[in-house]
């Protein structure tokens, strides 16, 4: 998904989880990505994929670090993190919550990790609006970005987009399209329904900030309104 027009440039239909590896390099292939940072969500943390985006494709990379990369997020906790300064906050409000991020970042050089040039450090503190009880949750991220190429606001700005996909995208398939909940479960239909909803978000989004539920809603009750937002005439 592109981070800011929320447009799915490409899909695979996988059986599990475990499948998505195996599928990250073809699902990217036909993509020209020359210069493009490619956020990926810790199951795709492997050397592979490093090696893949920067040397294959040209591309940066920005990944999370979690358990299934022990070896890497043990040696990314160890940074000196407390003689680091935060250089990057902010604080939003909104589903029934208020969430506060500050980001850390230090550069690397021998990290065990391909083209790896840093390694970033986001706390996010959570609370529930009608509660006094924070959550803390501190999670890491490893990019082949230098300092010079990404200043920590962009590093955090990427790091949102990323998050925008499962909020923005997969949130809104299950909520606005009841995916869950579809009956449609066998051959190509899963995928051809996936790449109707895809693009509903997507042409919805390109339009203006929207509330997708509303905007559905909108659409529904004018047979020529989709027409209209496709930029298509009746003449």
């Amino acid at each position: 998904m592109d981070h800011t027009t929320r447009a799915v440039l490409a899909q695979r239909q996988v059986a599990d989880a475990p499948g998505e590896v195996p599928a990250f390099a073809p699902l990217l292939e036909g993509l020209d990505l020359a210069g493009a940072v490619v956020t990926a969500d810790a199951l795709q943390t492997h050397p592979q994929a490093a090696e893949f985006l920067v040397d294959s494709k040209q591309a940066h990379y920005l990944l999370c670090v979690k358990a299934n990369q022990p070896t890497l997020l043990d040696r990314c906790a160890r940074l000196p993190w407390h003689r680091v300064p935060v250089l990057d906050r902010t604080c939003d409000r909104g589903h029934g919550r208020v969430e506060l991020r500050t980001l850390k970042a230090v550069t690397v050089h021998h990290v065990g990790f391909p083209h790896a040039a840093q390694v970033v450090q986001v706390t996010r503190k959570t609370r529930e609006l009608r509660t006094r009880r924070w959550r803390t949750v501190t999670i890491y991220a490893i990019t082949s970005l230098t300092f010079a190429q990404a200043s920590p606001a962009r590093l955090a700005d990427l790091l949102r987009g990323h998050w925008a996909i499962e909020n923005g995208l997969h949130y809104a398939r299950d909520t606005a399209f009841a995916e869950d909940a579809s009956q449609v479960r066998t051959g190509a239909g899963p995928h051809v329904m996936a790449c109707l909803r895809n693009l509903a978000i997507g042409v919805l989004c390109r339009a203006g900030p929207v509330n997708l539920a509303a905007a559905l809603r909108h659409h529904a009750r004018d047979p020529a309104g989709p027409l209209a937002t496709l930029g298509i005439s009746l003449g």
